[in-house]
């Protein structure tokens, strides 16, 4: 003795069949790469945990410094805030004081 659910739970004809994927295979879809020459090397990039740990701060005080604009090489990815490291490693470097020697 079937129920009206139990049947609709066991005939699978019902449901639509999945779309498989139309674009076709992935060979297809290589992207064209520029010649060697022509590249340039992508920067490296420091989230806000490492750009602290690089100029040996805490988190509050680089959001801060951002929010000043006090840091070079900054990026904002969304809601994202990166630090290309040889700007920021250019700028630290601007910044550290002469020593009695040089």
């Amino acid at each position: 003795m079937m129920t009206e659910h139990s049947a609709a739970a066991v005939d699978d004809t019902a449901r639509p069949a999945r779309r498989r994927n139309t674009l076709g295979t992935q060979s297809a879809l290589k992207p064209i790469e520029p010649h060697a020459r022509d590249r340039e090397p992508l920067p490296q990039l420091l989230t806000v945990n490492e750009a602290a740990a690089l100029l040996r701060t805490s988190r509050k005080a680089i959001y801060t410094m951002v929010e000043r604009r006090q840091l070079p090489g900054l990026m904002r990815i969304g809601r994202r805030v990166l630090f290309d490291a040889a700007e920021l490693v250019d700028w630290l470097r601007q910044k550290r004081a002469s020593s009695p020697q040089e």
